[in-house]
């Protein structure tokens, strides 16, 4: 599976694991990365996944496997040829508890956020889920528009495809539909126009907030609230027990940090804060590894110097 931006992408799930690996091209070599997985139940099922992941590595010729288990307590079980990385994506993450009745979660939002929710309607937000891995496109132009702006990478086409079309997966978007009597302006979008699309995943009990990306020349408009607070409560419906939110900030994190927004954010729908493992290489190669590192660093410093 080849995508414009040459990354290859395999998705594997056992008996009580999955993970996305991407393979990812370096000046040295090549290696697999799997955001956030893999995702395990139990011991035994993050063991079996290692191995999986170690057979592919090799059939693919990769220096390492770049890892991040979302459970701390399995870090023990890491092979010996296990280093710490830099974490890609936060370790700390913010889950609501979805089991109590539907007022009781809505009375814990903010007032803001609540306000939000209800009255989303009325400003012409609607919100429809698809597993239709061809409706991905509209999740890639708000992604691409959104990381370009920022002067960030988005994960290719073909990735964010073949996480839709797995059996967990769900896509919600947010459509713009003019209220009735109300005359077209510049200021908002086309009628049927898609501001904002999410990405989620239902695994073991759990709702996660995987990718997510909204048109910030609407950002008066409430799209993100419209879409998780209809997640949230489909879940909810579901049966599902929690919604993990994904990364926050760190515990402490002031205005400066810059996932402060998006973690003040999401804390307004109420929840509580869990901690997940970070970013770990297992290696392969040694001596390639070291080189890859030492480029890395080097290419980091002349970025910086700039």
């Amino acid at each position: 599976m080849q995508d414009a931006l040459g990354e290859k992408t395999f998705f594997k799930e056992g008996t009580d694991y999955y993970y996305l690996a991407i393979i990812k091209t370096t000046p040295v070599g090549k290696y697999l990365y799997l955001p956030y997985g893999p995702v395990a139940k139990t011991e035994t099922a993050f063991k079996e996944a290692l191995t999986s992941l170690n057979d592919l590595a090799k059939s693919e010729n990769a220096i390492f496997v770049r890892i991040e288990p979302q459970n701390p307590d399995f870090i023990q079980f890491l092979p010996k040829n296990t280093v710490k990385s830099k974490d890609l994506n936060p370790k700390d993450t913010w889950v609501l508890d979805l089991t109590p009745d539907k007022d009781i979660l809505l009375t814990n939002f903010s007032q803001g956020t609540r306000t939000r929710y209800n009255t989303f309607a009325k400003k012409g937000l609607a919100v429809t889920k698809t597993t239709e891995p061809s409706a991905i496109h509209h999740l890639v132009e708000l992604q691409n528009r959104l990381y370009k702006a920022k002067n960030l990478n988005a994960f290719s086409e073909n990735y964010l495809k073949t996480e839709l079309a797995q059996p967990f997966s769900t896509l919600y978007l947010v459509k713009y539909q003019k209220p009735e009597g109300l005359e077209p302006s510049p200021s908002l979008p086309k009628d049927g126009q898609v501001i904002s699309a999410s990405l989620f995943f239902d695994y073991n009990d759990t709702r996660y907030y995987m990718q997510s990306a909204t048109d910030q020349d609407y950002k008066k408009l409430p799209a993100t609230v419209a879409l998780l607070t209809t997640a949230i409560f489909d879940a909810k419906e579901q049966g599902i027990k929690a919604f993990d939110f994904w990364g926050i900030a760190p515990e402490g994190a002031d205005e400066s940090h810059p996932w402060y927004g998006f973690t003040q954010f999401k804390k307004s729908f109420g929840g509580h804060e869990v901690h997940y493992a970070g970013t770990y290489d297992i290696v392969l190669k040694s001596p390639k590894y070291k080189l890859y590192n030492k480029i890395r660093f080097v290419g980091h410093h002349l970025h910086r110097s700039k």
